[in-house]
């Protein structure tokens, strides 16, 4: 018998296998690095995740329904399951999506659970970028990934309105034709892009074919490259996180990505996906059978884009049919106009964290998010920008809105036509009044305390309310913010009397550092000494 230990005993297959990757792959060290990244535990990063679950959705349920679509515009009769439609006319796409909604096992689920997880993911994108803009999560060193976020957004309103076209109904191809009615409006260029997306006069016999790679090939592709390079950076700079104890620029407190957050992920993303399956399974959408196939001299009552188009819509609807002649071209300025001002406000908002960075001249690096009060000026912009979208969106709807509550469809595009300037002023000055206010309140909270609701009589007759003294929690959380100051011109004319000449960006640039910063735009925080003063000598009462 022998008694000698076999030091050259293998290892088990398993720990073979992670070896031979990682000699190859370096899969162990990347890990090492990575798993115990710590993410903080807040309820509204939970914003992006919906938003990154509902694009998994998105892809798992396409992919299963192209085995079934036929992107072809030849004309087919229809003999399916669903007797209404028996002996019409109609394309294959149409006719291979009614055999996915009525022949196919499950395909009706899967094409309804498709469409609202594209719905969700966009509300969800756009709730999280609110998120994002209103705390300055898009702060040096993250501008470049708030580009990212505003691509995928973008890039989603485009790959659903290919998707949503690809039925070839009537109610899709009504907007199709709106769209490339606005495409035609495009000085010079406008007719070449037509040509190109419909291969020839509209509707062509190419544009389903065509929208069909676009929808599961180009723009899904880039979507998928945006979205892997946002999580990188995610992991690179590290997460943000809100104020509190311990909390600072140079740490992250919270849990680590494995076990917790896997674990909750794991979770969260069946949950995300369970409600999406419920929706989808009593809530029709799109049902294409009950509008029938597109035919060019037909429009559907009551069209309406899926919401995330319906800014677009509602500036094109509002705007007057202005029209003018120019070397023989008609410009149609009543669907041009419209279409400039929506590219010019999604560059405003791309482009706002390099204005923001340009206004206060801060090169720091930020990690700790901003309460949405303590920036004013910033969530005023941000609640006048959701304001006018609404109103814009009522003007998308101006047709739905009258025939459901019996108003004049002049009057509402007059009202949309008036308060898309009107409301975002109105919504900016009463934003920053509440935010000044909520401000004061922190204020006079870390001075005076909370009221606890206990009433002293003093030994002078007087009835106060005590008023107890905040934790060091919670005066960390109400005093952590900065406070910036406006940038200064500085004296125009030099000691020997000679005026110097101040560019005019520098001079626009002080003029808006005051618009944030200055005098009635933020309330002073209380000092340490303030708070020694009242809090020694009279206690809080």
């Amino acid at each position: 018998m022998s008694t000698a230990t076999d030091t050259k005993r293998k290892a088990p297959a398993g720990e073979r296998v992670a070896d031979w990757a990682d000699g190859r792959l370096g899969i162990y060290s990347l890990a090492k690095a990575n798993m115990r990244k710590i993410f903080p535990d807040h309820w509204s990063f939970m914003l992006g995740e919906v938003a990154l679950y509902s694009f998994i959705i998105i892809i798992l349920t396409g992919v299963y329904l192209t085995l079934f679509f036929h992107p072809s515009m030849n004309e087919v009769v229809y003999h399916g399951s669903y007797e209404p439609m028996q002996g019409i006319r109609m394309s294959e796409a149409y006719a291979s999506t009614l055999d996915i909604s009525f022949d196919i096992r499950g395909g009706l689920l899967v094409r309804q659970i498709h469409h609202w997880a594209a719905l969700i993911f966009l509300a969800a994108m756009f709730v999280h970028m609110m998120r994002v803009f209103f705390t300055g999560a898009f702060r040096k060193p993250r501008e470049i990934n708030w580009l990212f976020g505003f691509l995928l957004f973008v890039l989603g309103m485009f790959t659903g309105f290919t998707g949503y076209s690809l039925p070839d109904d009537l109610l899709s191809g009504t907007g199709v034709r709106f769209t490339q009615g606005a495409i035609l409006s495009t000085p010079i260029v406008g007719t070449y892009i037509s040509m190109f997306l419909f291969g020839g006069e509209f509707p062509g016999g190419d544009f389903v074919a065509r929208f069909y790679s676009i929808h599961i090939l180009l723009l899904p592709g880039i979507m998928l490259g945006l979205v892997v390079g946002h999580l990188i950076l995610v992991f690179f700079h590290k997460h943000t996180q809100f104020a509190g104890p311990g909390r600072t620029n140079k740490n992250v407190v919270g849990m680590p990505l494995l076990p917790i957050y896997m674990a909750k992920a794991g979770g969260f993303f069946f949950l995300v996906f369970g409600v999406i399956a419920v929706i989808a399974a009593i809530a029709s959408i799109n049902p294409i059978w009950a509008i029938g196939p597109y035919r060019p001299d037909q429009v559907s009552t009551g069209a309406q884009p899926d919401w995330y188009m319906g800014f677009a819509e509602g500036l094109i609807r509002v705007m007057p049919g202005w029209e003018i002649n120019l070397w023989g071209h008609t410009l149609v300025l009543g669907v041009f106009i419209p279409l400039m001002a929506f590219g010019l406000v999604l560059a405003v908002i791309a482009v706002y964290p390099f204005i923001e960075s340009w206004i206060i001249g801060d090169k720091r690096e930020h990690h700790i998010l901003d309460r949405p009060r303590n920036a004013p000026t910033r969530t005023a912009f941000g609640v006048a920008w959701i304001t006018e979208y609404i109103i814009v969106f009522i003007g998308g709807g101006n047709d739905l809105w009258a025939t459901h509550f019996d108003l004049s469809l002049n009057s509402i595009s007059w009202f949309v036509r008036i308060f898309i300037f009107v409301g975002p002023v109105l919504a900016f000055l009463v934003t920053k009044r509440i935010c000044l206010g909520l401000q004061r309140r922190d204020r006079e909270k870390v001075l005076h305390g909370r009221e606890s609701g206990l009433i002293k009589r003093l030994p002078h007759g007087e009835f106060v309310e005590v008023h107890e003294p905040l934790g060091p929690a919670q005066l960390h959380t109400l005093t952590a913010h900065e406070q910036y100051k406006p940038v200064e011109i500085g004296p125009t004319v030099d000691e020997n009397g000679v005026e110097r000449k101040v560019p005019a960006l520098q001079r626009l640039r002080a003029k808006l550092s005051k618009g944030y910063f200055g005098e009635h735009n933020q309330i002073d925080k209380p000092t340490a000494e303030e708070y020694k003063e009242i809090t020694s000598g009279h206690g809080h009462h």
